[in-house]
């Protein structure tokens, strides 16, 4: 029985992403087909994607470099708090975990006018700071949060043992505290990827033009190869190449995400 409803769970978690695959593959005169596969595949959405005036490759481009910069300060900035938060004892540690928490739990919608007005200010309309920042501000307080409760449940007595040998704290911080929480920052640092990859709120505000687009708005502004067609295979195509990156990057880390997920587990 378990090994059915496990079944039944991947079932049910690839159908969309199947379907997806499927109608990607469905000329023109077969998209509204239900046919589990396409009588003729056809590869003339990707063409449409990948050419014509949607640009969609620039807005691959612009999500990579956005998702990559967010995951890169993000995880800089995390590695060192949630360390801190978890070695150092100082009075109210709790209450700035606590309070670091409570701010990924503000409303992103209350806060996009203020930002347009501010990135306007600034000249950031456009820009991949306007987009990148946001992305930090909300994906830091999670990745603080996972990496606080994996260093916790790190044994310190090796970093201790470290130290008797001669180490300083820098040096065995990253010689022996980092390469033991490398699961749980290949976990932390995919979470934080894909929410940078997914976000659209914020992006569609301050990401007007085609130049600076991430797929998240592009697929939202896609259109036909003419005017009186409606892009529903070119969609597909477009959501398959937005979702094989993510996919690639777990297939890739899973060892580790597993690791990740269920060392915390263990004492």
């Amino acid at each position: 029985m378990i090994a059915l409803g496990m079944v039944l769970l991947v079932l049910y978690c690839l159908a969309p992403f199947y379907w997806m695959f499927v109608s990607s593959l469905k000329g023109p005169g077969e998209i509204t087909s239900n046919g589990l596969w396409p009588e003729e595949v056809s590869l003339v959405n990707y063409r449409g994607v990948l050419g014509g005036a949607n640009d969609f490759g620039y807005a691959v481009r612009n999500s990579l470099i956005i998702a990559g910069s967010t995951t890169v300060v993000t995880m800089a900035i995390a590695v060192f708090s949630g360390y801190a938060l978890a070695r150092l004892r100082f009075r109210g540690r709790d209450l700035v975990l606590g309070l670091i928490l409570a701010c990924s739990m503000f409303p992103g919608v209350a806060i996009v006018t203020p930002l347009y007005q501010l990135f306007s200010g600034w000249g950031w309309i456009d820009e991949y700071q306007a987009m990148v920042v946001p992305n930090i501000s909300f994906a830091l307080p999670l990745a603080i949060f996972i990496l606080t409760t994996f260093f916790r449940e790190m044994p310190w007595e090796l970093e201790e043992a470290a130290r008797v040998d001669g180490c300083g704290t820098l040096r065995a911080f990253s010689r022996v505290v980092l390469p033991l929480a490398t699961p749980g920052l290949a976990t932390t640092a995919l979470l934080v990827f894909l929410a940078a990859w997914n976000e659209y709120l914020i992006s569609s505000v301050v990401s007007i033009t085609l130049a600076s687009n991430p797929v998240t708005v592009a697929l939202a502004k896609f259109a036909g190869d003419s005017e009186f067609q409606q892009p529903f295979g070119s969609q597909m195509a477009a959501g398959v190449i937005v979702t094989l990156p993510l996919i690639v990057l777990v297939l890739v880390f899973q060892r580790r995400i597993v690791e990740g997920l269920s060392a915390g587990g263990f004492r």
